[in-house]
């Protein structure tokens, strides 16, 4: 029983990777697709702050986030925005959440005018 038991856990593991891999593939190849435009719409919301200054974590998670929110339909803007603050309080500074919270809510509120 312990063998099959592992088995099937290995399974649903190994289901799971393909899963994830696959839908950040999907991130990749969207963003490639879609990059000046998602940076367009970042520049554009940002206010003051260009790509450049951004922290590079701050950047990548917005870039993702954006991806999401304005070409990709499967998630709601709503998901989108919590994973990147989340993303955020994890991974980068203390003023970054609120930042990203921000800009990610303008651009939600406003991409159908985009």
């Amino acid at each position: 029983m312990a063998t099959l038991t592992e088995a099937k856990d290995a399974n649903a593991d190994r289901q799971n990777q393909d899963e994830i891999f696959g839908y950040a593939s999907e991130i990749v190849t969207g963003f490639d697709a879609h990059r000046d435009e998602v940076d367009a719409y970042l520049e554009a919301y940002s206010q003051g702050w260009s790509i450049d200054r951004m922290p590079a974590v701050d950047r990548a998670i917005m870039r993702v986030a954006t991806w999401e929110i304005v070409f990709n339909e499967d998630i709601p803007d709503a998901v989108a925005v919590n994973e990147a603050v989340e993303l955020a309080k994890e991974y980068s500074t203390d003023d970054s959440p609120g930042f990203i919270n921000g800009l990610l809510q303008k651009i939600a509120s406003t991409k159908t005018a985009l």
